[in-house]
């Protein structure tokens, strides 16, 4: 059996109730759910970290950089691109 680690978490009923009803249409169990939720939160933070490091270091980002990203990231563009 894989190691796990075992959390105790509380939330807000109306928080935890939509938690359940996500993992109910991903058909994957709350754990599950909460757990890649985390990840990708974590993921997150190491880019923006990255990001700000980036910066710190070149000079903030342009208007057209940002632009270009946004862009490059909008989920109509990533549907349209597959």
């Amino acid at each position: 059996m894989a190691q796990v680690d075992r959390l105790s978490i509380t939330m807000p009923p109306e928080v935890g109730a939509a938690v359940r009803d996500a993992a109910v249409r991903s058909g994957t169990s709350v754990s599950n759910w909460l757990s890649a939720a985390a990840a990708q939160r974590l993921r997150n933070e190491l880019l923006g970290a990255a990001l700000d490091q980036w910066e710190a270091e070149e000079g903030p980002f342009s208007d057209e950089e940002l632009n270009n990203a946004v862009s490059a990231l909008s989920p109509t563009r990533r549907r349209g691109a597959a």
